[in-house]
Order: C-alpha cells, then sequence, then structure tokens
C-alpha cells in the first residue's frame, strides 16, 4: 500500500509517500480501505519530531479517516467487510489502508459523503470528550472556545449553540469572525486587537473554556472563568510552560483541566466514540451540526497539506484524499 511518512523529522517537505507493506487486523481490529484522511495539528507536531505515537500505534501521519472495511478481525462482530465507516485512529490514515480497533470505528452520519466523513472523527470526538464529557457544558452555560474558525473551534461553535449554550470564540481575522457567527457563536474576538478576557468577565464569565493555546493563555483563561468555571487546555500552541495565579483559581472555585486523546487506552476512545455516534451523529444526520471543510488535496500532495496549515490561513478541516 501507499503510505505517507517521515524517514527524517523536519518541515512539509520531509513528508514523503512510500510503499509498505499491507496491513493485517488483529482479532479485535478491522482494516479499512482509506478513502480519504485529514490533517490535524498533531500530525504537523509528530512530521517535526515531537509528538511520537503512542507505543504499538503506526508511525504513519493520521488520525482519523473514512473509508470501506476491507477485512475483519476473527473477534470483531457487528461490522462486515464492505461497510462504510469513519474512525479515530493513533496513527497511520496517511494511507491507502489503516488498521483500526473495533470500538472506534463509527458508521457515516446519514447524509454525509463518504470522503467527508474523514473531517469529524477528530473533531467530533474531541469536542464531546473534552466540552461534554469532561467539563460538563450545560443548556443555559456560557461556552468560550479559542481558535473559533479551526477544524475543532468551528464544530465547538455549533455543537454547543445548537445544545443550548452561550459561545464565544476567539479568532484572527475578520472572515473569520464572521464564520464564527455564522456557525452560531453570540460574540466573535478578534484576539489581536481584543481583550477575551476582559470580554467575558464583562459578560458573567465562561463556564467552560476549550484552550488550544496553553501557556500563552493561563492567566486570562483564569481571569475568563466564571465562579465553578472549567478550564480544559488541549493543546500547547503558545507554550508549555505558564505560573498559576492557585489564589485567583481558589476565588472562582475553578477548575483546569488537561487531556490529550491520542494516549488514551483503547476502551476510553471506544467509549467517547460510542457516546459521539448517540449524542452527536443525530444533530450531524439533521443538518444542525457539520464539520467545515478547507481544502482537499490528494494523499500524495501531504506536504502542501502540511504547508497550508502552518500558515493559519485556512478555516476548518482540510483533508487528504486516498
Amino acid at each position: 500500500m501507499r503510505a505517507v511518512v517521515v524517514p527524517t523529522p523536519g518541515g512539509p517537505e520531509s513528508l514523503v509517500t512510500a510503499d509498505l507493506p499491507d496491513p493485517e487486523p488483529g482479532p479485535d481490529e478491522v482494516v479499512v480501505d482509506v478513502v480519504a484522511s485529514a490533517v490535524n495539528r498533531a500530525d504537523t507536531l509528530q512530521r517535526m519530531g515531537f509528538y511520537p505515537p503512542p507505543p504499538g500505534a503506526s508511525d504513519v501521519l493520521g488520525l482519523e479517516c473514512s473509508g470501506r472495511i476491507r477485512s475483519v478481525g476473527a473477534a470483531v462482530t457487528g461490522w462486515s467487510v464492505g461497510d462504510e465507516v469513519c474512525a479515530l485512529l493513533a496513527g497511520g490514515g496517511y494511507a491507502e489502508q489503516v488498521v483500526v480497533p473495533a470500538g472506534q470505528l463509527m458508521p457515516i452520519p446519514a447524509g454525509v459523503a463518504l470522503d467527508q466523513a474523514a473531517a469529524l472523527p477528530e473533531v467530533a470526538c474531541t469536542v464531546w470528550a473534552n466540552v461534554f464529557m469532561a467539563a460538563g457544558l450545560a443548556p443555559g452555560n456560557t461556552f468560550l472556545v479559542h481558535g473559533g474558525a479551526g477544524g475543532i473551534g468551528t464544530f465547538a461553535i455549533q455543537l454547543a449553540s445548537t445544545l443550548g449554550a452561550r459561545v464565544f470564540a476567539t479568532a484572527g481575522s475578520s472572515d473569520k469572525q464572521e464564520l464564527c457567527l455564522r456557525l452560531g457563536a453570540e460574540r466573535a474576538i478578534n484576539y489581536r486587537d481584543e481583550d477575551f478576557a476582559e470580554i467575558l468577565a464583562a459578560a458573567g464569565g465562561a463556564d467552560v473554556i476549550l484552550d488550544n493555546m496553553g501557556a500563552k493563555y493561563l492567566a486570562p483563561n483564569v481571569t475568563a472563568l466564571a465562579t465553578e468555571g472549567r478550564l480544559v487546555i488541549i493543546g500547547m500552541q503558545g507554550g508549555t510552560r505558564a505560573e498559576l495565579d492557585i489564589a485567583a483559581l481558589m476565588a472562582k472555585r475553578g477548575a483546569v483541566i488537561s487531556t490529550s486523546l491520542r494516549a488514551r487506552p483503547t476502551a476510553q476512545k471506544a467509549a467517547i466514540c460510542a457516546a459521539v455516534v448517540e449524542h452527536v451523529w443525530p444533530l450531524v444526520a439533521d443538518g444542525k451540526v457539520s464539520a467545515v471543510v478547507d481544502t482537499e488535496f490528494a494523499l500524495a500532495d501531504a506536504a502542501a497539506a502540511h504547508a497550508l496549515m502552518e500558515t493559519g490561513g485556512h478555516t476548518g478541516k482540510i483533508l487528504l484524499r486516498v
């Protein structure tokens, strides 16, 4: 099979298309013929040598895909050869075939094209696991998502607003602000010339904040929290080390939660996928929530896809068609 590999960590040009052996499923796994995958920030970090796959996972890039089941392990039930699926992966999506634990397979939501479904698993599982399962966002709560025009941000805005939350989002340009508003945000904040902490504090504070920046935003995020608010950190684009004002956090009886999805045990990821199918897929099928796709590239053009992501000029997801 063809796959995108990284012989030497580096820039986008370090991505190389190579021939690898066809994978075989274990007893609880399936092999999927990949139709499309999607580019995630974690892929660019892995390409640079900063985010190795968890033990036992493929070192081929790619944390999600859509396609058709090619073969089924002996202990797998409920799935058959030829089923159209999308999947949450620990790696391996930038390839013609990928091995997937059966619990991380999800059916294609009604009305979604098979290739476009590749844009769903990572954003849907990340948002549901962090914003709803971990942080408990409820109807009537105030929600702040950073990077509102990105893949996770665009999905989080739609899902939170559809489920009755008051949504604020940060973005870096007027076009991205307009997109956030169209998707359901009450207020889109330009982080380049506005103070999101002041704006949220004036609005009564955020009950839940979904943050991809890490260190750079730690202090203003605490300021932006409401009493008993929950800050969920899922990224480190703004650095890894910062000083936490514990007194300020305690004054709000706040909580700081840091999570990652990729390294979780298979059983946990299966539970998240099942919850997404139960709670999120009906909203996707009804057209209330969708994955926003910016650009599609061929698998062989993965380097160009990575270069686009690193410019920050895209909105929503970037797909790789296999």
